[in-house]
């Protein structure tokens, strides 16, 4: 058995997410930090792209994810990203890291975020 992992750290992007009006017309900035549970055995014996779980297609399915769909909480589009990713990739576990940058909060925090685990049923 292994403890592999596949991360992809600070993926940034804009998403038309928040509960202001003003967030979902103009667009707020996110940056991700995402793990995923692999098994990366036959990658590392092989030396093969197809035998492990390509972090640009991780990626890519992060940033079409809060493309299709705009949430008012980054608990919503944390959790839609988890769940998508549980879906479309054979993964047992996934973590999420989702943090608003420049949030609109007193004190002028650097950003504000969530972390979710979701683990395949």
């Amino acid at each position: 058995m292994h403890a592999d992992t596949v991360f992809v750290e600070g993926l940034e992007f804009v998403g038309l997410h928040g509960v202001f009006d003003h967030e979902r017309r103009d667009g707020c900035r996110f940056r991700v930090d995402l793990a995923v549970d692999v098994d990366a055995a036959a990658a590392a014996a092989h030396d093969r792209l197809s035998d492990t779980l390509d972090y640009g297609r991780l990626a890519d399915a992060v940033l079409a994810c809060s493309a299709a769909h705009s949430f008012r909480l980054i608990e919503s589009l944390a959790e839609a990203i988890c769940a998508h990713l549980l879906d479309a990739f054979p993964i047992g576990r996934v973590e999420i890291t989702l943090r608003k940058l420049d949030p609109p909060v007193a004190g002028t925090p650097a950003a504000v975020g969530v972390r979710l685990t979701r683990i395949r049923r």
